[in-house]
Order: C-alpha cells, then structure tokens, then sequence
C-alpha cells in the first residue's frame, strides 16, 4: 500500500468530527416555575450544561458517511488487479495451465536473498508466499476468467510431467483440481509438461489454444532452446516475478557407512544471485559450460556478493546435539563431505546446513545406512570386448559416462549362490557360454525376487557345453548364425527412444537365433529388419531378464559404440531402481512392485529430536497389473512388502538446485496474449452510498427539528 493510498483512508479518522459535534451540541436549559425566585432580579446564564449522545440515528449516520468518503477517495488509488487472458474477438479459448509443482517453487517471491545474507531461515525472514503459492493463485485467477464454452486442462511440470486434469469445459473441475494441486521435491521437467499440454488441446474445437506456464523456468537446462508457442498453440509465460532467482545450498545424499557419515552438498553458481538484467544476460550467455569461477567473477557484482556456501557449515546431529561439523568451502559446488561420527551414535542420524537461503526444504536430510548408491554387477570378458584406445570395456565407460548414480561392480564370473547377488539390484552378463545348473538356480532365485538382469547373446553363448544353458532365463536354445539382413526396425524399438533409428544400418558379422518359446509371455522390445527379436524382455517372478541377441564385442558389431546402446543401458538401470533394487531415489522416480500381493509404503517424518514423529501412506497405484508409488517428497520411507520391512530413502534431485532460469522467446511475452487486469471499480458504489446516507441525514434532521417545537409547547 502506498502512501498516498494510506493517507486517502485515514480520512476515516475524521470520523470523530460527528462525536464531537454532538458532545458539544449546547441545548435550552430546562424552565421549572419557582414562586420565590421572582423577588430575584434576572441574571443572563454563564453556562449551559453539555448534552449527551442523544440522536443516534443521526450519529451512525454521519460516521458512517465520513468512512464511505474516505473509501471514495482511496479507490481509485487501491491498485487491485488480476492475471487475464486476452480474448480475441471474444472468441471461446482452449486453455491448459501448466503449474510447476518442483523444489525449486518452495522459494519464496521475495525476502530469500536478505535471509540468505543474515543467515536467518526463510520462514523467519519474510511472510511472502513461496513461488508454488503465486503460481497457484494466479492459475485460480485465470480459472475464474473462463467463461461458458471454454475449454481448460492442468498440468504439473514436476518430473514427471503428469496431467492433473484433462480437457474440460466443467470450470468447477478445475477449480477442484487447483485446490488438490500440492508442492512436491521433484526435479523440473518444463518440456515434458508443455507437450502433454500440447497433446492435451489438439483436437479441441476452440480455435484460440493457448498454453500457460507458470514456473520459475529452472529446470536445470538454462542453455536449452528458449521457451515458445507453436504456429497452432500459443505458449504464454505471463509473471516474471516467479523467475528463479538467488542462491542455494542443498543435501542430496546423506549416507552411512560404518562410523563415518558422507553428505554430498551441492550450490547454485554465485551468479544466479544476481538481479540486474546485464548480469543474468551474461548469465545466460555464457552458458551450463561456463567454469564456476566464471560465475562467482560475475556474482562479485551482484547485490549478494557473496556465495551460498559462505559462512555456512555442514552438521550431523542428534536431537539437539551436534555430533560433527564442517565448514563448507565458499567456492563449493558440488561435492561429497565425510564427517566422523562417535561409537555411540544412534540408528537415526540428520544432516542439516546452518545458514539460510532460497530454499529451506532441501538444508536437511536423515542419514541412515540404507541410502547407499545402486550397485550394478558386471560380468565382461576383457579380452573379447576392449577399444583400440585402451581402457575399461565399452559398456564400463558407457555405464560411467551416463551417471546414472549407480555403483559398477566387476566380477569376474557370475556368483553360484544367491546370497553373493543379493548386494546387486541389476546384473549385466556379455555373451556368457552358458551358466551351470547351480548357477542358474541362483540366477533364478536372485531374478525372482525382485533382481534385473541383462544378458547379450553371441557366438559363445551358442556354443555351450555339454550341461550348461540359459534356462529359465532365456528358454529354448541359442544359435548363432550370419546375419540374413543388416539392421534393426526403428519402429519396433519405440523403447530405446529417439537413438532407436541410430541402429538402422547396423550391420553385424552375426547374430544370435531364439526359438518361439523365448518370446511366449515376453515383451519384445525390438526387431531386426526381418522381424526375429533383437531385445527381448522376460518377467519371471518379481524381476525381469533382458536378452539381446547380439553380444557387445566390438568385433561383431559397433552397437557397443552407439548411441541406442547408451539408451538401453539407462532404461535397464531405471528398471533395477523402480524395482526396489535402489535403497535411494530422487523424489518423483517410481518404485516397482512386480509379483508382490501386499505393498505399503509410508513416509516416515523425523522431528528434530530424532524421532519419528509421524508417518503418512502413500497411494500404492496398479498399471497394467504393475504396482507402482511414485514418492513425491524427500525424505525417509518404510517399505513393507508382504509382510517384510526395508527402509528406503527419496533425496532431492541434484539438478534441481541448479537456479539458472531458462530464455523465454519475446512472443511467450506479448501483450496480446493477456495481463494485468484492473477488478471492478467500486467508486460509484460507494459514491451512491454516500448519497444515500446524505438523503437519511436530512430525513432525520428534518423530524427532529419537527419533534422540538412540539416539545416546547407541551412544556
């Protein structure tokens, strides 16, 4: 409120000018005969005694005339407005409101970065609504500027991208479907979101679509092509306040082992702290490649001029004790800490940051010791598949180079019991000559409850032994023979996703031949040219085998060296972690139940004593005969899975902390595609209020001069 606004209403104060009037307001002194007093000669009256509240009809009603003037002259200074869209001709709209519901939204609007500097949280700093409220708010607003025969979908932009609300002209919906809407820990998936919005409004019959999405545009991609509509949908980024801005520090892994606890921090570049538009255009000029010390240079201007990190302090505590600490380095982006803990510390252990800034939701963490990273087996023959240029085997780098936070264990052959493969939550094995009876069993046992595994087949695995073979995992037997046509069918290989036409002209010396029943109750996932299995996947119990029938030697083929065989390795890497292989996950990625009756999931809240303070169900949800949760929140959780208990951990996606905002192409900015818009003016209300109440004041005014010479006569 400005201040001229504040002194237009403190007319109001005047409001006891009327109070005054009337304590003041003299009257006739009362006449009462009196015989003697006639022998006294008159004197004029010094003073006449003050009269009380007596009309107060007339009272109320010039108070309430001096509020409804000091109401008129504020109104039109009041600057009440709301989001709107701009209709064109007045024509029907098709409107799909993309709300990002990640981490990075629970920063609030304003206030974060003085917090940030004083070392305050920012629930103590400021009272201003977090990003996800302002963007909730303005969703409802536009929600009600919809009018009969618009059409409206929503869409959470939180990794996953998900639709929570389809296409619908019953305007009640969305306002229902806004008010369930919740902020969440995931990542930020804004090009998912904005083409589930797309798909959501084609084939509608509004011929006006638009696209709205309110987010602070960090999804950990700000090099990426700038945001913008389509010739047929429009794309409209309307508040630029929600823009990421500011500094960060968050825990995305606290982790465990033996007596020691090692948290892994990671910071926003000093650079996003800066406001002024030459700094974030240099910003964003000098790119995700940009050398940290580029951007702490570039934040020596900024009005923080400091980084998240300074001054801060990472700490493991108990309760209120504090059993370790270390200073974070000013400098720090990314790295992991280790922290020596005492022989008595408990079971439940909180990694929390001291300091404050724009997100208070990722400073801590629980630490326990099942966090640790995914663990991978590998099974290679180093002599059959190695490069020319030295160095692991190619699916060894391939695995490295993805960073899919998992832990690659090379083994030298695959383990006889099941025990020895209970660490491992997937297993890769290249063109193995078959496995003995005993190691079958255990490669079934481990496979049914709940392990992945991959295996390549090649000309060894066709010459197996006498006694060796691949059942039950792969049934039938395994032949090798020269390749009748070059090739794999991209249009059977939707699952390697776009790198499948990479593997086109592949064109290997040979390839492994399956019988019909290696395929009978398996998915094939891609074809060869001629239309025999190139991948194939194969439940069996609570997990599932992969099966290619092409080895990874570099000597038959270059699939190792492609593109789609990095897309096959992260699709079998994600399988071991939705199948509750991953003791940890990044909140918004998906567990997978298979061949489980009874599933549970709860996450457990941790107070800052130590104790669980509560715990809260998630929805377990059945697709296509699959149980599935999807964690929306850090933090701890409990499994129980028919009957048996394991703790799990959902920590904060890594690439979420990264507060670089992503370009906006200046069409998503228009004017013409709505804005601002005033709220009805209530001056001409309140204007005939004042007339009115003028009307009732000489109405009373008239009757009571009316009632006293009455009075005076009857005296």
């Amino acid at each position: 409120m400005s201040f001229v606004t504040l002194g237009a209403l403190l007319v109001a104060l005047l409001v006891g000018a009327p109070v005054a009037a009337h304590l003041l307001r003299r009257r006739r002194a009362e006449e009462r005969p009196f015989p003697p007093a006639r022998l006294v000669p008159p004197t004029p009256p010094t003073a006449r005694r003050r009269s009380l509240l007596e009309d107060r009809a007339l009272f109320v009603t010039r108070a309430v005339s001096v509020i409804a003037l000091a109401v008129l002259g504020a109104t039109p200074l009041l600057r009440c407005s709301h989001l709107s869209l701009s209709r064109r001709a007045g024509a029907s709209v098709a409107l799909a409101i993309v709300v990002d519901d990640s981490l990075s939204m629970r920063a609030r609007t304003d206030g974060a970065e003085g917090a940030a500097r004083d070392g305050r949280s920012i629930d103590d700093s400021s009272h201003a609504p977090s990003r996800f409220e302002r963007a909730l708010t303005a969703a409802r607003e536009l929600a009600g500027g919809l009018a009969p025969g618009d059409a409206a979908a929503l869409v959470l932009a939180g990794a996953p991208a998900r639709v929570a609300l389809a296409s619908t002209t019953n305007l009640a919906a969305v306002s229902e479907a806004l008010a369930a809407a919740a902020p969440s820990d995931r990542a930020t998936d804004i090009d998912g979101a904005l083409a589930l919005a797309r798909d959501l409004l084609r084939g509608l019959p509004q011929s006006d679509k638009r696209i709205v999405l309110l987010s602070d545009l960090a999804d950990g991609t700000p090099n990426a092509p700038p945001i913008s509509g389509t010739p047929d949908i429009a794309t409209w980024v309307p508040l630029q306040e929600l823009e990421a801005t500011g500094q960060d520090c968050g825990i995305v892994r606290a982790d465990r082992s033996g007596q020691k606890a090692r948290v892994r921090v990671v910071c926003t570049a000093a650079s996003t702290a800066a406001r002024g538009p030459d700094v974030a255009v240099a910003q964003r000029d000098g790119g995700a490649d940009a050398p940290p010390a580029a951007g702490a240079a570039a934040a020596g201007a900024s009005a923080t001029g400091a980084s998240a990190a300074a001054g801060r302090s990472l700490e493991v505590r108990a309760g209120d004790a504090v059993l370790g600490k270390v200073a974070l380095d000013p400098a720090l982006r990314a790295e992991e800490l280790s922290i020596d803990l005492p022989a008595a510390a408990p079971e439940i252990l909180i990694a929390a940051l001291t300091g404050g800034d724009a997100i208070a939701e990722d400073d801590r963490a629980p630490i326990i010791s099942a966090g640790g990273p995914l663990s991978i087996a590998v099974v290679v023959d180093p002599a059959t598949t190695h490069v020319e240029t030295g160095g692991p085997p190619p699916l060894e780098q391939a695995l490295s180079a993805l960073d899919l936070d998992a832990q690659i264990r090379p083994l030298p052959s695959v383990p006889e019991h099941a025990d020895e493969l209970a660490a491992h939550a997937g297993l890769i094995v290249d063109d193995a000559p078959g496995f003995t009876p005993e190691v079958r069993r255990s490669l079934a046992a481990w496979v049914e409850r709940g392990g992945v595994a991959l295996l390549t087949l090649g000309q060894r695995a066709a010459a197996a032994p006498l006694g060796a073979g691949f059942e039950p995992l792969v049934p039938g037997v395994v032949r090798w023979s020269a390749s009748p046509v070059p090739g794999v069918d991209p249009a059977t290989a939707g699952w390697l996703g776009p790198s499948a036409p990479g593997l086109a002209d592949v064109a290997p010396r040979g390839r492994a031949t399956l019988g019909a029943e290696a395929s009978e109750g398996a998915e094939v996932l891609a074809r060869w040219a001629d239309g025999a299995p190139f991948l194939v996947r194969r439940p069996l119990g609570r997990g599932v085998v992969l099966f290619m029938t092409l080895p990874l030697g570099t000597e038959e083929s270059d699939v190792a060296l492609r593109p789609a065989f990095l897309s096959l390795l992260d699709g079998f890497v994600g399988a071991a972690r939705a199948r509750g292989g991953a003791r940890r996950l990044a909140a918004g990625e998906l567990w997978t139940f298979d061949g489980y009756h009874d599933v549970k999931v709860e996450r457990v809240r941790v107070d800052r004593d130590g104790a669980s303070q509560s715990r809260e169900a998630l929805p377990v949800a059945e697709v296509e005969r699959r149980l599935r949760v999807s964690p929306p929140l850090a933090g701890l959780y409990e499994l129980t899975l028919d009957g048996e208990r394991s703790t799990r951990v959902v920590s904060v996606p890594e690439r979420e902390i990264d507060l670089r905002p992503r370009r906006v192409a200046e069409s998503a900015r228009a004017a013409e595609l709505g804005g601002m818009a005033a709220s009805i003016d209530g001056s001409p209300y309140v204007a005939l209020l004042l007339l009115l109440l003028l009307a009732v004041e000489l109405l009373l005014r008239a009757i009571a001069g009316r009632q006293e010479p009455a009075e005076a006569q009857a005296s």
